[in-house]
């Protein structure tokens, strides 16, 4: 059996229960050192994923794959973790997730827009480019990439309680 078809299957096996849970199955990947495996799965959601929802997704994926004896026999390791914000915004749901921050994003003609994430729906996202919005499509996009901020404004945090 093919890495890629074990894979798919895992995929197809975890995304429901991942889903059960709350978030999205965004990816999954079965290592081998020696003859240990190491599977890792990747999950997010709006909101970002908490250690309890890791422990609590590590259980049900563990389950699944105990009844579904996916990885067969011999033993491994599971880890789940969530996407780094280094992750590139290839998904409209990972546009959303990134509202409010600023993000460096890549069109298909080359060019590079950076702006503050305003909206994001099926169809596109609309940035806030020096001031101005400014509406990309997913067709004219190839990727985003959340940029890392040392400061934020004050004002720009109205529920922050410093009073």
């Amino acid at each position: 059996m093919g890495s890629a078809s074990s894979r798919d299957h895992l995929m197809k096996l975890l995304e429901p229960v991942v889903g059960a849970e709350g978030l999205d199955l965004e990816d999954v990947t079965v290592t081998t050192a020696g003859k240990r495996r190491l599977l890792r799965v990747v999950v997010d959601r709006d909101g970002g994923v908490s250690l309890d929802d890791v422990a609590e997704v590590s259980q049900a994926v563990s389950n699944a794959l105990d009844e579904d004896d996916a990885m067969g026999g011999s033993a491994y390791t599971l880890e789940v973790s969530s996407p780094g914000v280094d992750r590139p915004l290839t998904e409209p749901r990972h546009w959303r997730r990134a509202a409010k921050r600023l993000v460096k994003a890549e069109l298909r003609d080359g060019s590079v827009v950076e702006g503050r994430v305003l909206t994001a729906d099926d169809a596109g996202v609309d940035l806030s480019v020096d001031g101005a919005e400014r509406r990309l499509d997913y067709q004219d996009l190839t990727r985003g990439r959340v940029q890392v901020e040392f400061r934020r404004l004050d004002d720009e945090d109205p529920d922050g309680d410093e009073g």
